[in-house]
């Protein structure tokens, strides 16, 4: 491996091969002769279909792929059933354990759900400054981009409060001698 022109790096979990734009970057500037080196192939691809169709576009630009943990290159022109079969093995190894990996995720995440422990990623929108910034006059997209967030996010918070509201409305209320009034029995 020589010097190196341009170095890609990803920020984003392999395990979804979409959305990732330092990869699509590096496919894209890759040139005709260039060699692309990587880790490991766990870094590249999370699942063999991906994994292969990345390396077949990098050798149809007349690209060699090399993955430094585990030895092998795949060059345009090499026809070696070796290194294709250690590919295999080792992309179908990776895409294996990722699922054993999310199985015990989802598996812990249960247990400590169930002990009352687990309350999921506390929240970092303040529905609270969205309604009063709505309340403003400020329309979704304003909102967004005053608190750093994006439109889904305000349309969620909104529709959030609005329900939360509704609830409010519909809940029977008590009477000045504390007794509910108007309710229906089933």
């Amino acid at each position: 491996m020589g010097d190196v022109d341009k170095l890609f790096e990803e920020k984003l979990s392999g395990a979804s091969a979409k959305d990732r734009p330092e990869m699509q970057s590096m496919i894209d500037f890759a040139r005709d002769g260039d060699e692309v080196v990587v880790w490991s192939i766990d870094r590249m691809a999370r699942d063999l279909r991906d994994l292969q169709s990345v390396i077949q576009t990098l050798n149809e630009k007349n690209v060699s792929i090399s993955f430094l943990s585990e030895n092998l290159t795949f060059a345009p022109a090499s026809n070696d059933p070796f290194a294709k079969l250690q590919l295999h093995l080792m992309g179908a190894f990776a895409e294996f354990e990722r699922s054993i990996i999310r199985k015990r995720q989802a598996e812990g995440i249960a247990k400590a759900k169930a002990k009352g422990v687990y309350k999921g990623r506390k929240p970092s929108i303040d529905p609270g400054k969205v309604m009063e910034l709505h309340r403003q006059g400020l329309g979704p997209t304003k909102i967004a981009n005053e608190m750093g967030i994006s439109r889904v996010s305000v349309y969620r918070a909104l529709k959030a409060l609005r329900e939360r509201t509704e609830a409010r409305l519909r809940a029977p209320k008590a009477s000045s001698d504390g007794w509910v009034r108007n309710m229906k029995w089933p």
